[in-house]
């Protein structure tokens, strides 16, 4: 990289000066040696410190572009989405499990947690829901939770004790600090409407929610957790750029997916990714083909021994197509 480059960003521009300062110094110390040939070897001890100095400051603006470029990858905010599949009321309130498990790991994470949606059953289990989660490796832990996730057990409403299997499955839109899609507003159908709730003064009596359509790819997003009308809309727009970022991504990314390794599950969302056995007390991920006992602790919030795998998993994939591509080349 050129030092201009440096020179134009705003997190190295300083040192990009200091580093331009020794460079001149450098000449004006080789200039001196070259005019006065008892200074040279006092001038060859400068020169070698000098260039030390420069290989120091030019390292500390690498690293500050490489880690700038890691957080563009690994955003710090996310769009997690929760969906009831196959089962009826029970996966509705598996569904509701699976919220609370990574808000509870949000807390343990110290991360933020907030709701932005809700769509709840007559039994308090989610038909569908989404919320917003912020903090420090938020996408690099959750992002492989994509999928669709397998709960067998004897559900509440069983009778006759027989174990039943039911799904949920789970969406992970990263949120970039740079936003990479500009959405014209014409393209966008904007409908109000009063938020639904529990009941009492948790319902609304006035058209706070809001509900964007994104005419081009039918995307529809809906907000209804803040107070105000203006507020949802923002939020909903958030998610709903986010969305259309990942379809894009993943467009991009199905075109060159015969040249690259599968990630560890965060392509498919029909994928069935892991399965919780409650008579067994055992979970299990098909992807990496590992399991873990102890549902409840896991349920509490308690994944991280999940999460950490899972990016173990994916930092092995990563290193092996690195090797691949180095070789072919």
């Amino acid at each position: 990289m050129e030092l201009k480059q440096y020179k134009q960003n705003p997190k190295t521009s300083f040192l990009a000066l200091e580093y331009e300062r020794l460079d001149q110094q450098e000449k004006i110390t080789q200039e001196t040696a070259g005019e006065d040939p008892e200074l040279c070897e006092l001038a060859k001890v400068d020169i070698l410190e000098i260039k030390k100095q420069k290989e120091v400051v030019w390292k500390q603006m690498r690293d500050i572009l490489n880690a700038s470029k890691d957080a563009e990858k690994c955003p710090k905010k996310i769009i997690l989405e929760v969906r009831a599949g196959a089962g009826g009321d029970e996966a509705a309130l598996f569904a509701r499990q699976l919220a609370e498990m990574y808000e509870k790991y949000a807390v343990i994470k110290k991360w933020n947690f907030s709701r932005i949606n809700e769509s709840q059953n007559e039994m308090g289990g989610y038909k569908e829901a989404s919320f917003e989660i912020g903090g420090r490796d938020v996408y690099k832990k959750l992002r492989h939770e994509i999928g669709v996730h397998r709960v067998q057990r004897v559900p509440v409403t069983e009778k006759a004790g027989r174990i039943h299997t039911s799904t949920a499955s789970v969406a992970v839109l990263p949120i970039f600090e740079i936003k990479e899609t500009t959405v014209d507003s014409g393209d966008i159908l904007v409908e109000f409407s009063r938020s639904s709730g529990a009941g009492g003064q948790n319902v609304n009596k006035v058209e706070t929610a809001v509900s964007l359509t994104h005419k081009p790819t039918g995307i529809i997003v809906k907000c209804q957790s803040e107070r105000s009308q203006q507020r949802n809309r923002e939020r909903a727009m958030e998610v709903l750029v986010a969305k259309i970022e990942e379809s894009e991504r993943e467009k991009a990314e199905s075109a060159v997916s015969a040249n690259r390794k599968k990630q560890v599950g965060t392509g498919d969302r029909s994928e069935k990714i892991r399965t919780y056995n409650f008579p067994q007390d055992r979970i299990t991920d098909h992807r990496i083909k590992k399991s873990w006992g102890n549902i409840e602790k896991v349920l509490n919030g308690e994944i991280e021994l999940i999460t950490k795998a899972l990016v173990e998993a994916q930092e092995e994939l990563d290193n092996e197509f690195s090797e691949d591509v180095s070789s072919d080349s």
